[in-house]
């Protein structure tokens, strides 16, 4: 299935979660929104996600988490996504714990820096 190009499916995935899922899901958005303005968004892999080029990144609620996709592969984040990494480099964000808006807004700036820098 071809990825709509439609914010509003994103607006539709938000909508379908419990209220306050949702504001944590629009919080993020707004971060990433912030972090990478030039960025565009659409449903990829059933997710939310922004792309810059190429995807810049995924974000999904799940049962007790929310999901932050492609793996943080990035050496200067390391320390910081310790708490959140799972075994595949994916970070998981606890619903029961304060969302990192901050850690997230950096991880999307770094990767937006080097969609603007490239030459290919």
């Amino acid at each position: 299935m071809k990825p709509t190009a439609d914010p509003a499916a994103v607006d539709d995935y938000i909508a379908a979660f419990p209220a306050d899922e949702q504001d944590v899901l629009r919080t993020i958005r707004e971060t990433i929104r912030q972090a990478a303005p030039a960025a565009t968004e659409r449903l990829s892999y059933q997710m939310p996600t922004f792309f810059l080029g190429k995807v810049l990144v995924h974000y999904g609620a799940f049962k007790d988490h929310i999901g932050l996709y492609p793996p943080v592969r990035e050496p200067e984040f390391q320390d910081r996504i310790r708490p959140y990494r799972n075994e595949k480099g994916n970070l998981r964000f606890p619903l029961d714990q304060p969302i990192p808006h901050a850690l997230i807004a950096d991880i999307v700036k770094a990767r937006a820096a080097t969609r603007t820098t490239r030459k290919d």
